[in-house]
């Protein structure tokens, strides 16, 4: 697993990499892709780090897995490949901003354009073997996500973590509530949406950031 990290994440995540549990990693991925079909391409893994870096984080979304489905995962939690069909979560997550901003969403499946802006698209697990969810869990990458989580919430402030669903919640445990906005809600896939829906935080979201002298999200 060629590790290509945005250098500033490289630095606060610098000791991970050289921890025994990193390179069990390493060496379980690396295998995986020579042997089995596993999401995202390995240039991908990364994505999200490349994409926003640690000082320019505003919001973190954290998902699961990456998706499992052929050309959907792409390195960025809820967010698929250009001509993908959008998946149940991510069609309910573009009716939740229309609701929430009163105005149409842009429903482009690749949303890298939250990521350019300061949005961390963050996945507990950073890859999965095709059609088996969940496959690379258990493995180290939750650790290695861990740290970063750790690392926005002790060396950062005001940053919103929006949390959907059990594990999000589990996982953003840790965050101290008195120097970051928490957002908590059901998870927007069909199981439950209907408790999704109406949570609103994408404007509670910028409104915070606004709050804090940032830039609001063109969600």
């Amino acid at each position: 697993m060629d590790v290509r990290i945005e250098e500033s994440w490289k630095k606060h995540l610098a000791q991970e990499f050289e921890k025994s549990y990193f390179k069990e990693l390493t060496d379980f991925v690396r295998e995986e892709y020579k042997t089995a079909k596993i999401y995202p391409p390995p240039k991908d893994i990364f994505r999200a780090f490349e994409l926003t870096p640690f000082d320019k984080v505003k919001v973190v979304i954290l998902g699961q897995d990456p998706y499992h489905g052929a050309n959907q995962a792409h390195g960025l939690s809820f967010s698929v490949q250009h001509g993908v069909q959008t998946p149940p979560s991510l069609q309910n997550i573009f009716k939740e901003i229309e609701s929430d901003l009163g105005k149409p969403a842009n429903r482009d499946t690749d949303l890298a354009r939250w990521a350019l802006q300061g949005v961390l698209l963050l996945n507990a697990t950073l890859t999965v073997r095709a059609g088996a969810a969940g496959s690379h869990q258990s493995k180290g990458w939750e650790q290695f996500t861990d740290a970063a989580i750790k690392a926005l919430n002790d060396e950062r402030e005001h940053i919103v973590f929006i949390l959907w669903g059990n594990y999000a919640k589990q996982k953003g445990a840790h965050i101290d509530w008195t120097k970051h906005c928490i957002i908590e809600s059901a998870h927007p896939s069909p199981f439950s949406a209907t408790k999704f829906f109406g949570s609103k935080p994408f404007s509670k979201a910028n409104t915070y950031l606004v709050e804090h002298d940032e830039k609001p999200i063109v969600w």
